[in-house]
């Protein structure tokens, strides 16, 4: 037999092994079988008694924990030892050391999955820790005037529900505790939430080729501030928006859909292990941009799983809440979906998630003509793709077009009309009977 999730193989006892037992107990449990090879086969122990006595003693006096240890004989009479180990119900350490059995691994628990671990063991989330020393006189109001702006806005709130007072507000949204106030009172509504949160801002950077960095900014403040402030920097300062004219009217195409990067914003603030230390960080590229935040997610999650239906499962829930409650988000797990539906709908690739042990990053891709006029031109192989479809068939139309081609709808009628503005390609008649000319 193979080892696996709870069973492990070893030929003589070492006093390491506590740690392996330590990670049993910090995870579902399991056995250790001391004189056998990693196949399972018995080749005996020396000393069995000296060990049953030795072995229940160390597990004791260094974890902390009870395991039963069994003096065991296989048919030809040789003596071996099982310890069975429960799972624990509170964390156990060997000496200052968190270990955790990860299918048939040994893993040694550091920095952000520590944390978690420690607080699902606990039950006690790091953001509801309180911070005594901190009073609802010590928030912020801007923060306090931009919660209640926006869930008048959203109806999440009624004009009467937002005349309470800070205090009584925090306590409806369950940021208080008895010891005070919560962490997350502290991120969502403090000037300097960095005091207790090394690390809350946002960090802004763009990049031309390679890792050339042009320019950056950094947003501090409370979480709110943040929301507020991060996305309209973005489309001020970091993005082109090239101008047409439909008839008199203006229209400026941003290479993003802005309803996507504000969701993908509010998902990096909600959903980061503001203890890392690390900022949530946008790169905006001329292609594309990324969005990436520390985080832990569930162990039966994966990048799929994000982009298929899926209950929602916050990582800060009171942080969560306290954005649903202003009208950011849903709270039915329905973010990424939305993301998906923005850029869908704006003619934009879907977004693509790389998840790793202990971060997670989302790729926003800008609009094929819109990043190559930032960089200085149409983009020559879209213009060439469609140009080729309207010599062959004149009289196609743009739904066969984008069925043709695989481009999205939005984008080929963007760039029909860039075509025929720069005089590459005129439209001969009607909607009905009319027909493409290119003009070589």
């Amino acid at each position: 037999m193979a080892e696996s999730q709870n069973i492990e193989w070893k030929e003589s006892w070492r006093d390491e092994y506590l740690k392996w037992i330590c990670g049993f107990a910090n995870a579902q449990g399991g056995k250790i079988y001391i004189g056998t090879r990693d196949d399972g086969t018995v080749i005996g122990v020396k000393d069995s008694k000296k060990l049953l006595e030795d072995i229940p003693n160390k597990i004791q006096t260094t974890l902390g924990i009870v395991a039963d240890v069994n003096l065991l004989t296989d048919r030809d009479e040789n003596e071996y030892i099982e310890i069975s180990v429960k799972p624990s119900s509170f964390p156990v350490n060997y000496k200052g050391e968190y270990h955790y059995r990860s299918g048939s691994t040994k893993q040694q628990l550091r920095g952000i999955a520590l944390a978690d671990f420690l607080s699902e063991k606990t039950g006690v989330r790091w953001e509801d820790v309180p911070v005594p020393e901190v009073s609802v006189a010590d928030l912020d109001k801007d923060s306090f005037d931009i919660f209640r702006r926006e869930a008048l806005r959203s109806k999440r709130m009624t004009k009467a529900d937002l005349r309470m007072s800070n205090d009584e507000l925090l306590d409806s949204l369950g940021l208080k505790t008895a010891g005070g106030l919560k962490r997350a009172a502290v991120l969502l509504f403090h000037r300097n939430p960095e005091k207790w949160a090394n690390g809350c801002y946002t960090k802004i950077g763009r990049f031309g080729k390679g890792s050339d960095l042009q320019y950056q900014d950094e947003v501090h403040g409370s979480l709110f501030l943040q929301a507020d402030r991060v996305v309209e920097l973005i489309y001020l300062k970091y993005l082109k928006a090239p101008i047409t004219y439909d008839n008199m009217t203006r229209v400026e195409t941003y290479p993003y859909p802005k309803d996507a990067v504000r969701e993908a914003l509010y998902n990096a603030l909600i959903h980061s292990c503001w203890f890392s230390g690390a900022p949530v960080q946008i790169r905006i590229e001329d292609d594309a941009m990324y969005i990436s935040n520390d985080c832990v997610f569930p162990s039966d999650w994966t990048a799929d799983t994000l982009m298929q239906r899926h209950r929602s499962r916050p990582y800060n829930p009171s942080i969560a809440n306290a954005f649903f409650r202003a009208g950011y988000v849903e709270s039915w797990g329905r973010g990424i979906q939305k993301i998906c539906e923005s850029c869908e709908f704006y003619g934009t690739a879907q977004p693509e998630y790389v998840v790793h042990s202990e971060d997670i990053m989302v790729k926003l891709s800008a609009l094929p003509q819109i990043s190559n006029r930032q960089s200085g031109g149409l983009d020559g192989g879209l213009a060439d793709k469609i140009i080729a479809e309207l010599k062959e068939n004149p009289k196609i139309t743009q739904k066969e077009l984008a069925d043709n081609t695989d481009i999205p709808l939005r984008t080929i009628q963007r760039t029909l009309k860039e075509l025929r503005e720069n005089g590459v390609i005129e439209r001969k008649g009607g909607k009905r009977f009319g027909y493409w000319e290119v003009n070589d």
